[in-house]
This record gives structure tokens, C-alpha cells and sequence, in this order.
């Protein structure tokens, strides 16, 4: 019975997946009928883009919708998979990446070089060109998390209240060096920075695809090889090891491949909080805490949530657009207030 519950959970997570993605291609301030959708699609893909219907449609639906559609599905995929590997490492439901200070180190990182590519950090802009931004996201996210595992962890023991509070204090310095960051920025800058604070989409293109798409795959397709270890981390890092896992190992393969994806994610998408946290709870309440079917479906579904959110931010005040971080803040700030105030939550702590 729970293989068939599993096997209808990843369906109806593709399958929801595919239609919300249909909808996000159709809808918005400039409606189009699902069959143009699919003959922009079909052309698009395996044709000629100009055999297929109205020139404004292909240029909404192929140029501008379609690369939004697939940096959603990355962006949420990475972060929901990030979530669920960081909640499993760490044995407890409230360490999201962005509570851990991951999301607010390289948005540090990515502002960093907004900022400074005039003048510090010139030679680095010059020299990564695109990869400036990415690479400077993920070097922050990694060094944020490797400085809250060093201050949690003592004689190999990883406390997690004290990651939370670690996280926390981070996030403010973090938060902090952006304040100075905008206070020194230009007009041009300013308008970067309020994509960063705000997290959006918007910005989505095929060439920016091109860049972003292998960077974010490879840790999504690495983290789940660390599933049975992080099952057996569940029991406790001391049954982790004498199942024969190293636990040093599986700690940096799941630090770095988090920090690796979420930074990506940053650096393209801006901060969007909770949604490494809500996917994963939600889907270990339903399914249970095997990382072998959580880590694959906390992709699915953070990258239909996403998809939501965004066609939502789209739709509801068109032809303005909401930042879509702003709305995914109220729908997982009262989702974390619950579990906070949950009994079960409080017991892990």
C-alpha cells in the first residue's frame, strides 16, 4: 500500500507539475489559448519557430514565458532538495537553508560583486564575466555554512538549536553588510539590489538558462546519492558511522552540494524564503522521512509551488507584477509560526 501511495505521489506531482506549467505559459497580462501554447511548443522545439501562430505569442510563450517557467522549476527544485537534504543532515524540520544563514550568504555574496565590480571586486567581474554572480553566491553560501557547522559542532556532535541561533546571527550580519552594500550604491545598483531583497523571476532568459541550468542539475542529481546516509543519520551520526558511512563525508557532500544549489538559486532568483523548509515538512509528514522517495519529490514539488507562486504573482495585480519572494514569505511565514508552536517541532529542538 505505501509503494502504491508513493508511486501516486510522484505522478500526481508530475502530472500537477505539467499542468501548472501549461497555465504559467497561457495566463497572464496577456492571455494565450492552450493550443497556440503547444503550437509555439511544438515549433519551438522541434521546428521552426516562425511555422507556428501569431508572432506575439511566440515571443511571449518561447521568449519570455517558457525560460521564466524553467528557471522556476530549477530554482524551486534546488531550493525544496537543498531543504530536505539540510533537514535530514541535521535531524530537524526548522533547518531551512535560508534559516541557516545559506540564502543570506550568497545573497551577500551576489550583492557583493552588484556592488563592488567598479571598484573592489573589479578584477573579479572582469575576469568571470556572467560567472561573477554565481560563483560569488556560492562562495558565500559555502563559507556562511561552513562557519555555522564549525560553531554548532563540538567534539563531533552538530547541536541544532545552537546552528538556529548561529543561523540567525548570520543572517543579521549578512543583512547588515547589505544595508552598507545599498548604502553606497548607485542608482543602477539600486534597482539590482531591489531584485535581490525581493526575489523575481523576472529576469529569466535562454542565455542565462544555458549557464545556470548545469550548475544547479549537478547537485540536484548528486544530493540523492546521499539518501541511505542520510536515512541512517536520522538514527544518529554514531549508527550513521558504524553502518559504514563516513560522516565527514556525507557532511561536506551535502554542505557544499546545498550551498552549491542554493547559491545558484540566488544568484538568478534572488532571496526566496521558506520554500526549503515548507516542501520538505510537508511531504515528510505524507510520505515519511525516506530520502529516497523525499529528495526526488521535494523536487517535484518545489518546483510546482514555485510554478504557483509565480503564476500567482503574475496574475493577481497584472499588469504589475508581485516579487514573488514577498509572496512566498506569506505563505511560509504563518507556516513556520505553526510548526514552530507544533509540539513535535519544539521536541526536536
Amino acid at each position: 500500500m505505501k509503494a502504491h501511495y508513493v508511486k501516486l505521489t510522484y505522478i500526481l506531482l508530475a502530472l500537477g507539475l505539467i499542468l501548472s506549467g501549461l497555465l504559467s505559459l497561457s495566463h497572464g497580462a496577456y492571455s494565450i489559448p492552450f493550443s497556440d501554447v503547444i503550437d509555439v511548443l511544438m515549433n519551438g522545439l522541434f521546428g521552426e519557430r516562425d511555422a507556428s501562430s501569431a508572432p506575439q505569442n511566440r515571443i511571449v510563450v518561447w521568449d519570455i514565458r517558457f525560460p521564466r517557467l524553467i528557471l522556476a522549476v530549477l530554482v524551486g527544485g534546488a531550493l525544496a532538495v537543498s531543504g530536505a537534504a539540510i533537514q535530514g543532515l541535521f535531524r530537524n524540520p526548522l533547518a531551512d537553508p535560508g534559516l541557516i544563514g545559506v540564502s543570506g550568504g550568497a545573497a551577500l555574496g551576489a550583492v557583493s560583486v552588484i556592488v563592488l565590480s567598479g571598484s573592489l571586486l573589479q578584477a573579479w567581474s572582469i575576469g568571470l564575466g556572467f560567472w561573477a554572480v554565481p560563483i560569488a553566491a556560492f562562495l558565500g553560501g559555502l563559507a556562511v555554512t561552513a562557519i555555522i557547522y564549525k560553531i554548532a559542532t563540538r567534539s563531533g556532535y552538530t547541536s541544532v538549536a545552537t546552528l538556529l541561533l548561529a543561523g540567525i546571527a548570520i543572517n543579521a550580519i549578512a543583512g547588515a553588510c547589505i544595508g552598507v552594500l545599498t548604502y553606497i550604491a548607485d542608482d543602477a545598483q539600486l534597482r539590482s539590489l531591489t531584485f535581490w531583497s525581493m526575489g523575481s523571476l523576472a529576469q529569466a532568459s535562454w542565455e542565462e538558462i544555458g549557464i545556470i541550468t548545469p550548475i544547479i542539475i549537478v547537485p540536484l542529481l548528486a544530493i540523492p546519492f546521499f539518501a541511505k546516509a542520510l536515512n541512517a543519520f536520522l538514527m544518529g551520526e554514531n549508527v550513521a558511522h558504524h553502518l559504514g558511512f563516513s560522516i565527514l563525508w556525507v557532511k561536506r557532500g551535502v554542505i557544499v552540494s546545498s550551498a552549491l544549489a542554493v547559491g545558484a538559486a540566488v544568484a538568478v532568483s534572488g532571496t526566496i524564503g521558506f520554500l526549503g523548509l515548507v516542501v520538505p515538512h510537508l511531504l515528510r509528514l505524507s510520505l515519511g522521512p525516506d530520502h529516497r522517495h523525499l529528495l526526488p519529490c521535494s523536487a517535484l514539488a518545489g518546483a510546482l509551488l514555485l510554478v504557483i507562486a509565480d503564476l500567482f504573482a503574475r496574475t493577481i495585480a497584472a499588469p504589475a507584477e508581485l516579487p514573488i519572494g514577498l509572496l512566498m514569505s506569506l505563505i511560509g511565514g504563518p507556516f513556520f509560526l505553526a510548526l514552530l508552536l507544533s509540539n513535535k517541532a519544539i521536541r526536536n529542538m
